[in-house]
C-alpha cells in the first residue's frame, strides 16, 4: 500500500512539473528538486488533494503556502544550484526551503510565527531534510551568525 502511495505521489509531482514547465523554464536540477520533494507533506490536512495544483493554499497564522509556480519562479531566478548557503526570509510551511535543500548544501530559514516553524521543522524531520536550519525570529533582523550567504530569498511580507 505504501509503495502505491509513493508511486501516486511521484505521478502527482511529475504532472505538477509538466504544468510548471509550461510557465517557467526549469533546468534539470530544478526539475529534479521539484520531483523529489513531496509537496503534499507541506500542505495542511484536508488540502492534500489540492497540493499539486498551481495555487497558493492557506496555512496557519493567516498565511499561505506559495503556489508551486511562485516557488518555481523564485527558485529559477535565485539560481541556487551548487550554492553553499542560502538564507530564506519567511519559512512558512517549509516547501520553498525543501526545494532549496535539494539544490544547496545548507539552507537557513527564519520564520516569525512559532506554530508555522514547529510544523515546518516536523515536516523536515519526517521528510529527512537534514540540511535545513531554522530560526524563530523576525526575518527583518536577518541571521548574522552564518553570514555571508551566497543567496538570500525574501519570501515574506515586510513592514515599514
Amino acid at each position: 500500500m505504501n509503495n502505491l502511495l509513493n508511486r501516486k505521489a511521484i505521478s502527482n509531482e511529475a504532472q505538477m512539473v509538466r504544468e510548471l514547465k509550461k510557465e517557467v523554464p526549469l533546468n534539470s536540477a530544478n526539475e529534479k528538486a521539484f520531483l523529489s520533494v513531496n509537496r503534499a507533506a507541506f500542505v495542511p490536512r484536508g488540502f492534500e488533494n489540492k497540493a499539486y495544483r498551481l495555487d497558493a493554499l492557506p496555512i496557519k497564522g493567516n498565511q499561505f503556502i506559495s503556489s508551486p509556480l511562485t516557488v518555481a519562479k523564485m527558485t529559477h531566478y535565485l539560481d541556487p544550484e551548487g550554492c553553499d548557503s542560502v538564507l530564506e526570509l519567511g519559512c512558512g510551511s517549509g516547501y520553498q526551503a525543501a526545494i532549496l535543500s535539494k539544490l544547496c548544501r545548507r539552507v537557513f530559514s527564519i520564520e516569525r510565527i512559532g506554530s508555522l516553524l514547529d510544523e515546518a521543522n516536523n515536516t523536515f524531520k519526517r521528510e529527512r531534510l537534514n540540511n535545513i536550519m531554522t530560526k524563530h525570529d523576525d526575518a527583518q533582523l536577518g541571521w548574522s551568525r552564518y553570514a555571508p550567504y551566497e543567496r538570500i530569498l525574501f519570501s515574506a511580507t515586510a513592514t515599514k
